[in-house]
């Protein structure tokens, strides 16, 4: 647990008794309008084939009780008492009738132990129908709706071909919010032509919205994309360490205390990642960020503190 911001284990730790929370990623067979030709056939060009999921339904995919039963095995010696939450990780897990979300969720929810439950998502993919299942599980435990916004950034958002506007993203957020469903939104340190400016605008931008969390990404190359394809004909320079613990400190001085920070970093598959290698030694860039905001002095929201004083 850090003192100096508020972290999703912090939250964790005082629902319902505390205890061990872990999330058991699930591939929920949907896919996305990237991929289906909805709007596009390659995806975001950053994103796998296994649609930015490289962890979700380990033990060869299967049905949801299968990949849940497999992963409680692998997680059972480390963690014998968890409390689980079911989290559909990979392409759009809101893409698809609502009756079928209901029995992939609910299949889910049925399973032993699995007390939570996290969707990932693209705004452009929650219709009202959509939000009115959704509030359906706002008695679990723990819930929450993942957003991929990645930039704030039009012409970011036209690089990576995510497909809609930042206005979409606000609405459906708005709509979210409305609804009384928490949501944890992403972004992407790295990005090519953004700025340490850049980013720290979608980090203001989302910290104004206060968003139940927040997940702070590097922007990895992986072996199958199109980025992979792309930085090979257009080299542009990817974050050393040095400079993204930096940047991503700089963030959670900027990021309203009352987020809670979901990552702050990710590991990859090993495998699969080209670029940049760094990113395999999680727990040290983990413990960089914290021996930075020590360095500092700096707490989760103080520069906003420091703002609203003067």
């Amino acid at each position: 647990m850090s003192t100096r911001f508020y972290g999703i284990s912090d939250y964790l730790k005082r629902v319902d008794g505390g205890g061990k929370w872990v999330k058991l990623a699930l591939d929920g067979g949907f896919t996305c309008p990237n991929r289906d030709g909805a709007l596009d056939t390659r995806g975001c060009i950053f994103c796998s084939e296994s649609g930015s999921g490289e962890f979700a339904g380990d033990g060869d995919g299967g049905r949801i009780s299968e990949q849940i039963a497999f992963q409680k095995t692998l997680l059972a010696e480390k963690w014998p008492n968890a409390r689980y939450i079911a989290y559909f990780q990979n392409f759009s897990n809101t893409y698809a009738p609502v009756a079928s979300l209901k029995r992939t969720y609910d299949s889910a929810l049925a399973e032993k132990d699995i007390e939570g439950l996290a969707i990932a998502t693209r705004p452009d993919c929650i219709s009202d129908a959509v939000v009115a299942l959704l509030k359906t599980y706002r008695s679990l435990p723990v819930f929450w709706v993942e957003l991929g916004l990645q930039s704030i950034h039009e012409k970011t958002g036209e690089w990576m071909r995510r497909g809609y506007e930042t206005r979409v993203f606000d609405e459906t957020f708005d709509k979210l919010k409305q609804a009384g469903i928490p949501v944890v939104v992403h972004l992407i340190a790295g990005l090519p032509g953004e700025s340490r400016e850049d980013f720290l605008e979608s980090v203001a931008f989302v910290s104004e919205r206060v968003p139940f969390g927040v997940k702070f990404h590097m922007l990895n190359v992986l072996k199958g994309t199109d980025l992979a394809e792309s930085i090979v004909a257009e080299p542009f320079q990817l974050l050393d360490e040095t400079t993204y613990v930096s940047w991503i400190c700089d963030a959670i001085e900027r990021l309203n205390p009352a987020i809670t920070i979901h990552r702050m970093t990710g590991d990859g598959a090993k495998d699969e990642l080209i670029a940049p290698l760094w990113i395999q030694n999680k727990r040290r860039v983990l413990n960089d960020i914290e021996k930075t905001l020590k360095a500092r002095d700096s707490v989760q929201g103080c520069k906003i503190l420091k703002d609203e004083a003067t």
